[in-house]
């Protein structure tokens, strides 16, 4: 199947997941199982699952057909070009592609002075007014195209000012533009671009990330550090009459070569191979050329050619556009599409797979206790009224009092078990800290003012070691104080369990050293950044205070995930515990009510029996229940996607 196909299917699975859970969550709801700690893993699990987003950023030199590729994989429908596809440089800016339906369909540009202010570009996405809109209406092509065009704007401005942009350095001859003869130097008009559409792959999550060619790239060390590292797929397009230019050849080195072996998938297009179509040499003439040509990239780029996919994006277009099976076959466009969705919706389905299984696991978990405990409690019920089967008013009396007083010693229980909760929070309260954002903008501090330095920045490396080594020992920390509160409460439910008959389990706890992964995927995408060729670049203090507010970004990302890590165990670990403090409540006043009925009826002991006996048959069919809904939530994606296919 294509790309578009493909993620069609991962779209289906998400909608079917999404409507699955919410049934799920009614039925829990209508059975009072829908704990603090369950609504919140199940809240989770909905929004990871709604809110799953694959980007896949095409990166490549100027006028490589970057955009036409764009065009023909994605915006074919619209029967012509979406995306500035023309001769010469066309995409001037970064420009992300996705949607929002909170958002109306809209070209939103933040101008490229931005760069001069102190915030990072994920700080400008939160000022909204600062953009300009374009409004867009998706239904009529040619609007939407003409509006697109404006991602292709420039503007001419003197040498200092360029320089003061990113776009001239004095030391860096060959990276800068041309300058005309007047002396002014043509720039991009804007800094960034977000498309906000109704596409249909983009409203299933689909984020594309149009980049512009090395100069801007490198100009833009939030797009380097943070966007690209962050891709689920990068798409690096060649010309197929070029090969590996110099210039290709840097924007791998530095930008692409360095991005984590699994973490991304990495496909490169030999573009335009139809500019290889000679008619004076045969159709096997012409496939062996563009095989060498793949060989040959593949050979520089240090790949296997499998990954090198030759296409035609613009016969593409056109024979998608006109419904040209047999130019669309020559163009080779599907062999990409069906890369791109064999290896990144593979990649997002195992990912997704696996939060699926895990949260599934702790809400059987949960819930099970849950019916447990009312199993438990409705057997003694039954034990305790057949015993009362032939006594006399006296003993049902004393039962009674007997139960009352059992429930004025719980009561008075309360103090020990705000003990545990306020041992637990003062521990907690140091956890947070270790995690929060203060602390983390402490341990940056140092690298930070390094990094704002002007000239040569030659300890700036060894700053990051320094600043990672801190933040991997804090992480570690944070981890080994989570599992000292683990032990407390393991030791604490297990006191509560002994003296009032719970059945309390502590939740599995975070596991804050996968987060180390996350800070080495970092520290790399940053190190790969202080190579000798941009050295001269971080020389300039604002360029430095560029990539010190990227790294700040990007921690706080992964420093906020952690966060909501622990506060889910911590709201599992409470909720539990509120859960059966409410249960044995109940219980008290039920088991009360029972003897009341029995006291005032001689028919009322064997009528509460019965209906006993039916609440645990009704309870069995619950637990029964929970299992066939778990499991259908559990099926993986890959399943999911095959019922799909055959319905």
């Amino acid at each position: 199947m294509s790309f578009n196909q493909e993620f069609d299917d991962h779209g289906v699975w998400r909608r079917q997941f999404a409507l699955r859970l919410k049934l799920m969550s009614e039925w829990l709801q209508d059975h009072e199982l829908l704990e603090a700690g369950v609504r919140e893993r199940l809240d989770q699990l909905h929004a990871q699952v709604r809110n799953d987003k694959i980007m896949v950023a095409f990166v490549a030199e100027f006028s490589r057909g970057k955009s036409e590729l764009i065009n023909a994989v994605f915006f074919a429908g619209y029967g012509r070009r979406i995306m500035p596809a023309s001769a010469g440089r066309t995409t001037m800016c970064p420009t992300e592609l996705g949607y929002d339906s909170e958002v109306p369909p809209c070209l939103r540009l933040l101008p490229i002075e931005t760069r001069l202010q102190s915030k990072s570009l994920l700080e400008w996405r939160n000022a909204p007014d600062k953009w300009e809109r374009v409004d867009l209406d998706v239904n009529d092509p040619q609007q939407l195209a003409r509006a697109i065009q404006k991602v292709a704007e420039v503007r001419r401005v003197t040498r200092s000012e360029a320089t003061a942009l990113g776009f001239w350095n004095d030391e860096l001859p060959d990276d800068n533009p041309v300058m005309g003869s007047d002396g002014m130097i043509e720039v991009p008009k804007w800094r960034h671009a977000l498309i906000n559409m109704a596409h249909p792959l983009l409203k299933q999550g689909l984020v594309i990330l149009d980049t512009p060619g090395l100069n801007a790239i490198g100009a833009e060390p939030e797009l380097t550090v943070s966007l690209l590292p962050q891709a689920h797929a990068v798409v690096f397009i060649l010309g197929a009459d070029t090969g590996v230019t110099k210039s290709d050849l840097a924007i791998w080195r530095q930008h692409i070569a360095g991005l984590p072996e699994g973490q991304a998938s990495r496909l490169v297009v030999l573009n335009k191979i139809d500019t290889m179509w000679d008619a004076l040499s045969t159709p096997e003439q012409v496939q062996l050329q563009i095989a060498a040509q793949r060989t040959e990239s593949a050979d520089v780029l240090g790949l296997s050619p499998l990954q090198v996919i030759a296409v035609s994006a613009q016969k593409g277009l056109l024979a998608k556009v006109s419904r040209d099976e047999r130019l669309l076959q020559a163009s080779n466009l599907m062999e990409l599409e069906t890369a791109l969705g064999v290896d990144l919706l593979g990649q997002r389905r195992r990912i997704l797979g696996a939060a699926v299984a895990s949260a599934m696991q702790a809400l059987r978990q949960e819930t099970g206790r849950l019916v447990h405990t009312r199993a438990r409690d409705l057997v003694e019920q039954v034990q305790e009224l057949e015993g009362l089967r032939g006594k006399n008013a006296g003993v049902i009396k004393q039962m009674r009092l007997r139960i009352e007083q059992e429930q004025a010693e719980f009561d008075a229980s309360g103090a020990k078990i705000q003990a545990v909760r306020s041992v637990h929070l003062r521990l907690l309260k140091h956890l947070f800290s270790l995690l929060g954002h203060s602390h983390l903008k402490s341990r940056v501090t140092e690298l930070a003012r390094a990094l704002k330095q002007p000239g040569i920045k030659l300890g700036v490396r060894r700053a990051y070691g320094h600043t990672f080594e801190l933040l991997r020992a804090d992480l570690l920390k944070a981890d080994q104080l989570a599992s000292e509160i683990q032990s407390m409460l393991e030791g604490s439910f297990k006191g509560l369990n002994a003296e009032y008959g719970f059945s309390l389990q502590p939740p599995t706890p975070p596991q804050l050293q996968q987060y180390l992964k996350d800070l080495e995927l970092i520290e790399k995408s940053h190190l790969q950044y202080l190579s000798l060729g941009n050295a001269l670049r971080l020389a300039q203090p604002e360029f430095g205070e560029r990539l010190a507010r990227a790294l700040m970004s990007r921690l706080r990302v992964v420093y906020d995930t952690a966060v909501n890590a622990v506060e889910l165990w911590n709201k599992s670990a409470a909720a539990q515990l509120d859960a059966q403090l409410r249960e044995r409540r109940r219980n008290f006043s039920r088991r009360i009510e029972a003897v009341s009925r029995i006291q005032q009826a001689a028919s009322g002991l064997d009528e509460r029996i019965r209906e006993l006996q039916s609440q645990q048959a009704d309870l069995n069919l619950v637990d029964a229940k929970l299992v066939e809904l778990t499991g259908q939530l559990l099926e993986s994606p890959e399943a999911a996607q095959a019922e799909v296919v055959e319905a």
